[in-house]
């Protein structure tokens, strides 16, 4: 259950077209009239966020610098506008849909109704703390799984690049060393993570991050199910000091997006040069967020949080003691239509496939 580390560590390499791409192009090139596109790369949060601001460090420049590198005549203006300028959090899906934005991340997590099979490791938790091993297998299953593909272009879009979030642990107001020991405790574990305290005998609280702290605080709740990334800017360190590492697993939570108009205009060399930053977006993302974790973590136990591991016994107990959540999530998922079981069969063999070795089968 170890996190991994992206081998370029955060940095993005140029990629090499291939000789036949290049020669093909560059017979393109010859004759083909420059063309100016004008797009507009879009965010709901700040670019202090992973996710968004990688699409300002990377996407942008990069895309014209492979135009350049490739001799193609064409060029790309672009205009951006992060921080929930353009569209704020809850409507990352609808402007890409129509085009408000030409590219940006959306949020999938929030997208139960319209986009169900993207929300599956949520209800498949204990998979894996490896985030980027996580998008690898996202960014395939997109590849190879129709209905996945799918639920984007039933949005007038198509996904680039995965993303995702770091391990969710527990923070408490008390010490944690047996899942006994949740008892009665009441828990901030918003939308399905809600599922993952089920058989633990703690009472699953609503709220947000940026509720957190205040929650705790007053009583309302005695500790949250969250990313660490998340929690250390919000101090929730400083009212739940006691930081059970859980290892409830790295998520998938959308990804980067392009409007299925635009995509359809672009040259086919522009259509390769996205396709190629869809991937980099998504290692470059995962070297910042593990980087993030790192730190977090450190800072957490420098300022006073009490940081211990939950046993593995213990940990198997809270793993054992749950619910099907997964079939109960993929049956509902399918009274509406959705190849929610495939989906979750996919998934579960593409993580063995890499070597994992589930600690539950969800799928069997």
């Amino acid at each position: 259950m170890t996190r991994r580390s992206p081998t370029d560590g955060g940095s993005v390499r140029r990629a090499a077209t291939t000789s036949l791409l290049g020669i093909v192009a560059l017979l393109a090139f010859a004759t083909a009239e420059a063309e100016i596109f004008r797009l507009t790369a879009g965010g709901p949060q700040s670019t202090n966020l992973p996710w968004v601001g990688v699409i300002q460090r990377v996407i942008v420049p990069e895309s014209n610098a492979r135009l350049a590198a490739l001799g193609s005549p064409h060029s790309i203006v672009w205009r951006e506008a992060y921080g929930g300028s353009l569209y704020k959090w809850q409507n990352t899906l609808e402007a890409i849909e129509i085009g408000l934005a030409d590219i940006g991340w959306v949020g999938a997590m929030w997208e139960v109704s319209k986009m169900p099979l993207q929300n599956v490791t949520y209800n498949a938790p204990f998979v894996t703390d490896d985030l980027g091993l996580m998008l690898d297998i996202f960014n395939d299953l997109h590849d190879t799984t129709p209905a996945l593909r799918k639920a984007w272009e039933d949005q007038n879009q198509i996904l680039l690049g995965a993303s995702g979030v770091d391990t969710y642990h527990l923070l408490t107001t008390f010490p944690v060393n047996s899942i006994d020991d949740l008892e009665g405790h009441k828990i901030l574990a918003p939308g399905p993570s809600a599922a993952w305290l089920e058989g633990t005998g703690a009472v699953a609280v609503n709220g947000g991050l940026n509720t957190y702290y205040t929650q705790i605080r007053t009583g309302v709740a005695d500790g949250v199910l969250t990313i660490l990334t998340g929690a250390y800017p919000y101090r929730i360190h400083e009212v739940a000091p006691y930081v059970t590492l859980a290892s409830i697993g790295a998520q998938f939570n959308g990804g980067l997006a392009m409007n299925l108009g635009t995509w359809n205009r672009l040259p086919v060399e522009l259509q390769q040069i996205f396709r190629d930053l869809g991937r980099e977006y998504s290692r470059a993302m995962t070297a910042e967020v593990d980087a993030r974790y790192d730190r977090a973590l450190a800072a957490i136990a420098a300022e006073g949080g009490i940081v211990t591991t939950l046993s593995s016994v213990e940990r198997q107990r809270w793993i054992d003691g749950l619910p099907d959540i997964a079939e109960r999530w993929a049956a509902a998922a399918e009274a509406r239509g959705h190849p929610a079981r495939d989906v979750l069969a996919a998934f579960m063999a593409e993580f063995r496939n890499r070597g994992g070795a589930p600690v539950r089968d969800w799928d069997r």
